[in-house]
């Protein structure tokens, strides 16, 4: 899988990454006929496991949440700052496709806090700065490989809701965020373009989803190839269809919850968010001796 250049046609450079992640499934799906994937089992989770790896993510954040709100205070101030430059750019309609483009980058984000997760359930000492040991991980070419799609899903995502936005409200920028919303709730295009632009990002969320929800755990936890761990996840969701969409929704609302009052909640949502990622995946792959 290669990276890729960002700094030529981003619509070129995001559809590459995309690419790459499929033909990564493709040859793990081959490897793994050949016997090249960890001895590991899928189990299926309910609806309890959903309620209990969110317990377990609170019990994490819990511990010491001095840490996670210290690692964490980037994502709120990373909003409030895309807020202005939205802003100042006259660029409010591509403001909540920002934000909400942190779901398709979430996965990637939380490494830090997946190896905090894996500290702790092994009974190792856990302070803040454990959370770069993800940098001297083995898996640290998989996990970089991976989070370059992520980017390169984002930028589509960007891409798809602008046009979007064009095809429907047209290419005259809306003189206050008051306006926009006026334009947003008010209008037929208003609501065709909340329709169709919810309906695409459901599609985006669904391939991060698809592609991270196991694979970035798997590879902190098992130091095992980019291509195995995207095949597990994939697996994973095939077996978990209900249970993953619940997942799903409850990251959607969650980010939606921890959106307001100006992005702060997300300091702590997205850390227990994090940890419960990790005990969701301990849930749902098992190994013979982990």
């Amino acid at each position: 899988m290669t990276v890729g250049n960002p700094a030529r046609n981003p619509v070129v450079w995001g559809w590459d990454q995309i690419r790459s992640v499929v033909q990564g499934m493709e040859a793990a799906s081959h490897r793994s006929a050949a016997g090249g994937t960890p001895a590991m089992r899928i189990r299926r989770i309910d609806a309890a496991d959903l309620r209990a790896a969110l317990a377990e993510g609170w019990d994490d954040f819990r511990a010491d949440p001095t840490h996670y709100l210290f690692l964490c205070a980037l994502y709120p101030a990373l909003g409030l700052v895309l807020a202005r430059a939205a802003s100042g750019l006259q660029a409010q309609p591509l403001l909540f496709p920002l934000i909400a483009g942190f779901a398709l980058l979430g996965p990637f984000a939380a490494v830090g806090l997946y190896e905090l997760s894996r500290r702790r359930e092994a009974g190792q000492e856990v302070a803040w700065w454990h959370a770069f040991e993800v940098f001297g991980s083995p898996a640290l070419g998989g996990i970089l490989k991976l989070g370059f799609a992520l980017a390169g899903l984002f930028v589509l995502w960007l891409v798809a809701a602008e046009g979007i936005y064009l095809l429907t409200l047209g290419p005259a920028a809306p003189a206050s965020a008051g306006a926009l919303l006026s334009l947003v709730f008010t209008t037929r295009a208003g609501w065709v373009l909340l329709v169709v632009g919810n309906a695409v990002g459901f599609l985006f969320a669904a391939v991060a989803l698809l592609v991270g929800v196991v694979s970035f755990p798997m590879m902190v936890d098992r130091h095992v190839g980019v291509e195995v761990a995207m095949q597990t996840s994939l697996q994973a969701v095939r077996a978990n269809k209900r249970a993953m969409a619940g997942w799903g929704l409850i990251v959607a609302v969650g980010l939606v919850l921890g959106s307001a009052p100006f992005l702060l909640g997300l300091a702590v949502v997205i850390p227990v968010l994090g940890h419960a990622t990790w005990h969701l995946y301990r849930r749902v792959v098992t190994f013979p001796l982990g």
